[in-house]
């Protein structure tokens, strides 16, 4: 189809980071585009994940310098949270950055159009009564979260998403997962008063993290008053008037004000018209792509979430602004998903980036593994017996870090630079050779000296 003959050069199905980026990037290039939205423009990061999610966190984290100040010599009397004060500031401020975002596409010159999306054919989409033709379309809806077949579940279980709007705190809440968003608000919910229990499968949370780390935020939560129930399922969710009531496989019964199902999350990919114009998906309902972010159909792109490739805000930005470049721009190019730093903001908080010990294993042949565990200087006087862990992972053959791992405070802050050395393919020897900042915890990645003993 020629540009002459489209409505659009460029329609996007999705606002939110990733699609919006890609709207931005194509319409500074000269392209016209237009942005179709069934909710909020501001997608799952801004209006329903990281952003209100990470406020909660900062609003919890108070808990914690409260119980600490003591040590330092500060008399605080008896504390008062407001759960409903705090939720009505997250709204303000989310309220204010999806203005932001309509701006932007505004000025970027793209059109923004309420409705939900459908294909129709490889150059059309259908939003309520319009048909829109376009050269080309990118598909950039995210995820949603997933729930186990379990009886009663979806009927009496909450998401993440309505997690972020209870009109009360719960005093007593269960949480079924172990992932980054089941860590995330126990922290949360325990830190501003509710009895939280973890309730998960594994033996260890956080599945495909490093062995280390997850053993070590397991000792963590415990210590924070989280109950965990490692090995465990739920089996069904009943009611009992206002209280939930769950019976884990192992016939133990939790009763509860609220449960809450962070057990995974899918492609958003369903009801999108995929099946009609052919778009390839796989088991899961992750739309498939090439490295450039291409469909099966040549018209037709994907980016973020729904492709299930790194299911991060910062990747999905990158891929829709590689794939304007390369579409508008003239300068053809991929998103690089090689050594994509991650954190997790549990408390304490998780950072990483590079391999894990067993993912580096599986590809080379010797490692040096470097460890320090410690007590932070803050928690010398706050009484705090929490440690600090950290871990590299080097190459025994060719000196370079390939992974980089840290639990405790500011992990996320201090992995960001870490990252670019592991990018830049910085070897031990230039992390020995940096002079630390004195004192923080951050030199200990400098100061490292002795390799871990074989296990």
């Amino acid at each position: 189809m020629s540009s002459e003959n489209s409505d659009f050069d460029l329609i996007v199905i999705g606002a939110g980071s990733g699609g919006v980026r890609a709207a931005r990037i194509a319409a500074s290039h000269g392209a016209k585009v237009a942005v179709i939205e069934e909710s909020r423009p501001g997608g799952t990061c801004v209006i329903r994940g990281c952003v209100p999610k990470k406020l909660l966190v900062y609003g919890a984290s108070f808990a914690e310098e409260f119980a600490d100040a003591a040590g330092f010599g500060w008399q605080i009397e008896a504390t008062r949270h407001d759960w409903s004060a705090l939720i009505a500031a997250k709204d303000r401020e989310i309220d204010r950055l999806e203005g932001i975002y309509r701006k932007l596409l505004a000025n970027a010159g793209a059109e923004l159009i309420a409705g939900r999306g459908r294909l129709t054919g490889p150059n059309e989409v259908e939003v309520g009564a319009r048909r829109l033709q376009a050269k080309h379309i990118l598909l950039a809806t995210g995820g949603w979260p997933s729930l186990p077949d379990i009886p009663g579940l979806a009927e009496q279980a909450i998401t993440s998403n309505e997690a972020l709007d209870l009109p009360r705190l719960p005093e007593e809440i269960v949480i079924f997962g172990s992932g980054y968003i089941a860590l995330e608000f126990a922290g949360i919910f325990n830190a501003l008063g509710s009895r939280t229990h973890l309730v998960y499968r594994a033996d260890l949370p956080l599945r495909g993290f490093d062995e280390d780390v997850r053993l070590h935020i397991a000792d963590c939560l415990a210590e924070r008053g989280i109950t965990l129930h490692p090995g465990r399922t739920i089996a069904e969710v009943g009611q009992a008037g206002s209280q939930r009531q769950l019976r884990l496989d192992d016939g133990s019964v939790i009763s509860c004000d609220e449960v809450m199902a962070a057990t995974g999350r899918r492609p958003n990919t369903a009801n999108l018209g995929l099946e009609a114009v052919g778009v390839e998906t796989d088991a899961a309902g992750a739309v498939k792509v090439t490295a450039d972010s291409q469909t099966n159909i040549a018209s037709v792109w994907c980016i973020g979430d729904a492709t299930n490739r790194i299911n991060l805000t910062p990747v999905a930005i990158a891929e829709g602004h590689a794939l304007a470049d390369s579409l508008f721009g003239g300068k053809p190019r991929q998103a690089d998903h090689h050594f994509v730093p991650s954190a997790v903001f549990s408390q304490p908080p998780i950072a990483s980036v590079g391999f894990s010990e067993a993912q580096a294993a599986d590809q080379h042949a010797e490692l040096t593994i470097f460890e320090s565990r410690f007590r932070a200087m803050r928690n010398t006087l706050s009484g705090r017996s929490e440690q600090t862990y950290m871990k590299l992972v080097v190459d025994s053959k060719t000196d370079r870090v390939l992974g980089v791992h840290m639990v405790g405070p500011d992990a996320a802050e201090i992995m960001q630079g870490m990252a670019i050395a592991v990018k830049m393919g910085a070897k031990k020897a230039d992390f020995d050779a940096t002079i630390g900042i004195h004192p923080s915890a951050a030199e200990e990645f400098v100061t490292m000296r002795t390799p871990r003993s074989q296990r």
